[in-house]
């Protein structure tokens, strides 16, 4: 498992509508995307729990081909079109689990990212991190949540999507307006090793 997120923040009296319409026009798109586990189309609002008026779409993606056909093919190259050329994050999974609402759609998530800290052994952070996912598994209203690392900035990410009104849960909130899932059941529970 692979997750990749961009983001796109956009001037703070942005027509947050013409971001939903290009979601509810194209989301459809990606709805049988080959080596794509999940892709939330993810907004952040001014104003609303948020600094910025952002889109920043959430991917967990089950192959690495298929990440790399989006990045290379036409989606994205309609995305650096419209937007320019966003900066790509990537993690390798760690670890992704079905939480007790897995049949709901979501309508919100979380992302938390953390940085490794320097004192401590990497092996150590995993597990500590690796506790917390199993936690926000079992949360009421969790969809399904993830955990990946970039072992290049030593980064952890959580990331967590709810049923309904994010929780009170640490890190950054987003708004869901539509989730492609083609290969959902592609995405090994558990640890990724």
């Amino acid at each position: 498992m692979h997750a990749m997120q961009y983001e796109i923040t956009l001037p703070a009296d942005y027509d947050m509508g013409i971001i939903r319409d290009r979601v509810a026009t194209r989301g459809h798109l990606l709805d049988d995307f080959p080596g794509l586990g999940i892709k939330a189309y993810l907004i952040r609002e001014r104003g609303e729990a948020s600094p910025v008026n952002q889109y920043a779409p959430f991917y967990l993606w089950s192959t690495p081909e298929g990440m790399n056909s989006f990045l290379w093919g036409s989606g994205f190259q309609g995305v650096v079109r419209d937007f320019g050329r966003p900066e790509v994050r990537h993690w390798t999974g760690l670890s992704f689990a079905q939480g007790p609402s897995s049949a709901a759609i979501p309508r919100s998530a979380t992302r938390r990212r953390a940085p490794v800290p320097e004192s401590a052994a990497p092996a150590d952070a995993v597990e500590a991190a690796l506790e917390e996912s199993r936690r926000l598994a079992k949360a009421p209203g969790a969809v399904v949540t993830a955990l990946a690392v970039d072992p290049r900035h030593w980064e952890l990410v959580h990331f967590t999507l709810w049923d309904g009104p994010v929780p009170e849960e640490p890190g950054e909130r987003f708004e869901v307006l539509h989730v492609s899932r083609p290969e959902r059941e592609a995405l090994r529970e558990g640890r990724q090793w």
